[in-house]
């Protein structure tokens, strides 16, 4: 639904070096780099970050995961940034069974962000083909 999303720092250096480190586990690197904004994503950006006077109130942020591990690498990696733990990570049943998250408050900003892992989805139920009717071949007269 959401192209992208824009939110102001007063310190897009001391960002970028945060989000550099949080983000990586989880394969998003820095794709647009203008000086004073900067934009994440994956081949494209999708999250930017942008110097400004004034500041956006903080956000939840939420970036999807490919993994569990990958979620676990994320926390690992937010909390060495300098990041301050919000939840470790782990199953999340009341967002739904398969909800593998970690939560944590970004440093400079105090944004909530979270890497979540929404699990496999379900396999389609193989549907039994009906059984082909035998024939017989009928004899024609000549």
């Amino acid at each position: 639904m959401i192209d992208h999303l824009t939110v102001s720092v007063a310190d897009l250096a001391a960002t970028r070096a945060f989000y550099d480190k949080a983000l990586a586990p989880l394969g998003y690197t820095v794709q647009r780099d203008f000086e004073v904004i900067i934009g994440y994503g994956f081949k494209r950006p999708y999250l930017w970050f942008k110097q400004a006077a004034v500041v956006t109130t903080a956000q939840h942020i939420a970036f999807r995961a490919m993994s569990r591990e990958a979620v676990d690498a994320f926390h690992a990696a937010a909390l060495a940034a300098g990041a301050k733990d919000d939840g470790a990570p782990g199953i999340r049943e009341h967002y739904h069974p398969q909800y593998y998250g970690a939560f944590v408050i970004d440093p400079l900003n105090g944004h909530p962000i979270e890497a979540v892992y929404h699990g496999e989805p379900p396999k389609p139920a193989k549907v039994a083909k009906p059984a082909k009717k035998k024939t017989k071949a009928k004899k024609t007269k000549r």
